[in-house]
C-alpha cells in the first residue's frame, strides 16, 4: 500500500493508510481519528504532518486544534488543558441548579470551555473566566468572545473584579485534583502535553479545592452555587470541606461519565 504522503486526503487508500498508521501507534479509535484529521487537513502535506504529530503522541485535540464540548467546537492550543467530555456533567449540574443565573464565573478556566457552554445554554449572562496560566487566558479569550465574556489572569479569586463579590449565580471551578505523587500515573498525553498547574492538586489533590471552598461564599449571591469536579476517592473529603465553609452541599455522580461533582450553595 502507498504511504500516506503519496496520496491525496480524499482517496480511500489514503484513509486506509491513515487508519493503519494510527492503529499501529495505539490509537483505539483510529477510524474516527482518521476522519477528523483528514477533514481538518487543508492539503495532503498538512494531513501527513498531522498524522505524524498524532503518531508521536500529541493529543488528537491539539493535532486538529479543537475539542468538542457540549456541541461546541472549543479551540485548544499547546500548553492548555484539553476539556474532558466528563466535565459536561458539571455544566449540566450547574444548569439544573441555577437555570436563571445571570452572573457566571469559570474559575481555573483553561480553554474556557465550561464558561462558553454555560453561556450558550443560559443566553445573555455576565460571564467572567480566570486562570493563572497566560496560555490558558489567551485561549479562553477566543472561546468566550462570542458570549461577550471577559477573561482575567491571576491566582483564583485574586484575578476577579471586586465588583463580582456577592453577585455570582454560578461559580464553576474545574480545579486540579490529581495528588502530586500520582501525576506520573496519568496517561502520557496529559503528562507530556498539559500544564502541571492544571493537573497537580497537591499532596491529597484537594489543595486548590480547599481554597475555592473557603472563598466561594464571599463571591456567591444568596442561593448561588459553586461546583467542583473531583474523584470518587476524594468526594467525601471534598463534601466535608464545602460543608465546613458554610455551604449547603451535595454530591452528584454520573456513572456514565465516571464523574463526581461537589455542589455547594450559599444559604
Amino acid at each position: 500500500m502507498p504511504s500516506v504522503s503519496e496520496l491525496p486526503p480524499s482517496s480511500p487508500s489514503s484513509r486506509d493508510s491513515v487508519v493503519a498508521a494510527l492503529r499501529a501507534a495505539g490509537c483505539v479509535f483510529a477510524e474516527d481519528e482518521a476522519e477528523l484529521i483528514l477533514t481538518a487537513a487543508r492539503t495532503p502535506a498538512e494531513a501527513v504532518a498531522m498524522v505524524e504529530r498524532r503518531v508521536a503522541g500529541l493529543p488528537l485535540e491539539l493535532v486538529v486544534g479543537w475539542a468538542e464540548f457540549r456541541g461546541l467546537r472549543i479551540t485548544v492550543a499547546p500548553g492548555v488543558f484539553v476539556p474532558r467530555r466528563r466535565t459536561e456533567f458539571l455544566v449540566e449540574q450547574a444548569l439544573e441548579r441555577a437555570p436563571d443565573a445571570t452572573v457566571v464565573v469559570d474559575l481555573c478556566c483553561g480553554s474556557g470551555a465550561v464558561g462558553a457552554a454555560l453561556a450558550a445554554a443560559l443566553g445573555r449572562v455576565e460571564l467572567h473566566a480566570a486562570d493563572i496560566d497566560p496560555a490558558a487566558v489567551r485561549c479562553a479569550r477566543g472561546n468566550i468572545a462570542a458570549a461577550g465574556g471577559r477573561v482575567h489572569q491571576g491566582d483564583l479569586f485574586e484575578a476577579l473584579p471586586a465588583a463580582l463579590r456577592g453577585r455570582v449565580g454560578i461559580l464553576a471551578a474545574n480545579v486540579p485534583y490529581v495528588p502530586s505523587d500520582e501525576i506520573g500515573l496519568l496517561p502520557l498525553e496529559a503528562r507530556d502535553h498539559e500544564p502541571l498547574v492544571a493537573l497537580d492538586g497537591g499532596t491529597d489533590g484537594l489543595d486548590v479545592l480547599r481554597r475555592v471552598a473557603a472563598e466561594a461564599p464571599h463571591w456567591l449571591a444568596p442561593g448561588g452555587c459553586v461546583l467542583v469536579e473531583t474523584s470518587r476517592h476524594q468526594a467525601s473529603a471534598a463534601v466535608g470541606t464545602f460543608e465546613r465553609n458554610g455551604l449547603t452541599t451535595r454530591l452528584a455522580v454520573s456513572r456514565e461519565w465516571y464523574a463526581h461533582v461537589v455542589i455547594g450553595v450559599r444559604p
